[in-house]
């Protein structure tokens, strides 16, 4: 089983940048689809983006489209999403998901991904 550690949240004005990483460890995450979901309080967890097995594939929600990238490093066990032109509204706790089955990546339901990290904090400041 695969184990999730995401990092790179933090405190940034809107209209800024910043690059949340997953690292995954105990074994090699380039058999799994990789996905990020956002959780804003109040709120239901959301599908942010996700990368298929081979990275060949990527899928945003509307919300980021345009906005934010989500790439893999297969070599570094990683997972990277690129957040640029923040907002107030993407404020939210961002996680980082993994699943096994073919076609993830593409899933935007949670219920697909089985191995999750333990969050990171994202707070945009208006």
């Amino acid at each position: 089983q695969v184990q999730l550690v995401e990092s790179g949240g933090g405190l940034v004005q809107a209209g800024g940048s910043l690059r949340l990483s997953c690292a995954a460890s105990g074994r090699t995450m380039s058999n799994y689809g990789m996905a990020w979901f956002r959780q804003a309080p109040g709120k239901e967890r959301e599908f942010a983006a996700g990368i298929s097995w081979s990275g060949g594939g990527t899928f945003y929600a509307d919300s980021v489209k345009g906005r934010f990238t989500i790439s893999r490093d297969d070599a570094k066990n990683t997972v990277y999403l690129q957040m640029n032109s923040l907002k107030p509204e993407d404020t939210a706790v961002y996680y980082c998901a993994a699943c096994g089955s073919y076609g993830c990546g593409a899933y935007r339901s949670e219920d697909y991904y089985d191995v999750w990290g333990q969050g990171t904090q994202v707070t945009v400041s208006s």
